[in-house]
């Protein structure tokens, strides 16, 4: 896992921690050891960079933060020694340019320590492009008010070798068109801090750094109770559309978008249009005005239409979108799961499962950096 970097994509509840602890006993007896954790600075270029300052943190429930600190030598190289716990995680981060990067979890067990972890940090842009590489939106039908409340997936990506920062307070890192007349926005589990992202008319904006790569925005608006139209407009092309409506008798259309299919969602129907938008088009969702649904009904349904896409293997549900934002504790819990049914066990697992497990605890990476952020959740 050194060196990777990526996207958690599954949260599992604390019960799920619970049932796993009858089987920690046989894991070996980690705690009370003294483990080392080693590597480099670089660049994306692997340039070392000299002088950072690397902090070690661990989140636990005994101990949340800073636990030691180094500086890196001429070749960029740091070196850690500490008394590892298995019921705690551990992370690396280095600041550069006023941005701080975060490793994957450190390794615990003292006979395979981490010794080639890579931490790549960026210099900072105003000028690097930040493009939409997906976008999925899921409308359900009205509530009980006779509004509509909207889920939008928002994949965004930075194909340069700068982090893209804003220029000043008035022009943000990204920007793009929400539908017209909607009303509220609302952060979901997402690859920013839930501070970083604000609705400004019909505009989300995003004041987060977004380095190289590609970050996930989760939101929800709503549409207003009597609106027959949803209507959003495009600035820029997007290469992937996938809209998804429960009302039967709506009528979607823009781009090449078209008719793809159906998923059932919590007993409930939705058809999927999919396509490509170009820069410049719009797209228009033709509402009936009739049928109405719990309130409750879009959060139940978030992370079901997870499972159920992801089954299809469509790119935007690598991970599960969940409401609210997991908490670090939570995270913990996720990695002790995960780490308990695979960790030392390469040998017996599958190769393509042994690597979705590798993605996905590496994934873990974005959560913490939006959870030890400014203005993170934390516990």
């Amino acid at each position: 896992m050194a060196g990777k970097v990526g996207r958690f994509c599954s949260h599992l509840t604390p019960l799920t921690f619970f049932l796993i602890l009858p089987i920690l006993p046989f894991l070996p007896d980690l705690s009370a050891q003294t483990t080392r954790a080693e590597g480099r600075v670089i660049k994306s270029d692997s340039t070392p960079v000299s002088g950072v300052r690397v902090v070690l943190h661990q989140v636990g429930r005994a101990r949340q933060g800073p636990l030691d600190s180094a500086h890196t030598d001429r070749s960029g190289r740091f070196r850690f020694a500490f008394r590892s716990d298995t019921a705690a995680l551990f992370l690396l981060s280095a600041r550069h340019a006023s941005i701080e990067y975060f490793s994957p979890p450190v390794h615990t067990n003292p006979e395979r320590p981490d010794t080639a972890i890579r931490i790549v940090v960026y210099d900072t842009s105003s000028n690097v492009p930040v493009s939409v590489e997906a976008r999925h939106l899921v409308v359900a039908r009205p509530g009980e008010d006779g509004s509509r409340s909207v889920l939008d997936l928002i994949v965004l990506r930075n194909d340069g070798q700068h982090t893209r920062v804003a220029p000043d307070s008035m022009r943000p890192s990204w920007s793009g068109p929400l539908p017209q007349g909607t009303m509220g926005l609302e952060i979901g589990e997402s690859d920013v801090s839930p501070d970083a992202v604000t609705r400004r008319d019909d505009l989300v904006i995003v004041n987060a750094p977004l380095a190289p790569g590609e970050k996930q925005v989760t939101i929800t608006y709503l549409v207003p109770a009597g609106h027959e139209v949803i209507e959003l407009p495009f600035t820029e092309s997007v290469p992937m559309l996938n809209v998804l409506v429960e009302e039967k008798d709506a009528m979607v259309s823009g781009g090449t978008l078209a008719l793809a299919d159906s998923q059932v969602l919590q007993g409930r129907s939705f058809r999927r249009w999919t396509g490509v938008v170009p820069v410049g088009s719009s797209l228009r969702v033709l509402l009936p005005a009739r049928g109405r649904a719990p309130e409750w009904l879009l959060a139940a349904l978030v992370t079901t239409m997870a499972l159920v896409l992801g089954g299809a293997g469509w790119h935007f549900v690598r991970r599960q979108p969940q409401l609210p934002q997991a908490s670090s504790d939570d995270l913990l819990e996720t990695v002790a799961a995960l780490d308990a049914r695979y960790l030392g066990r390469e040998g017996e697992t599958p190769a393509d499962e042994w690597s979705s497990y590798q993605s996905e605890r590496a994934r873990l990476k974005n959560l913490f950096e939006a959870s030890l952020a400014p203005g993170g959740r934390g516990r």
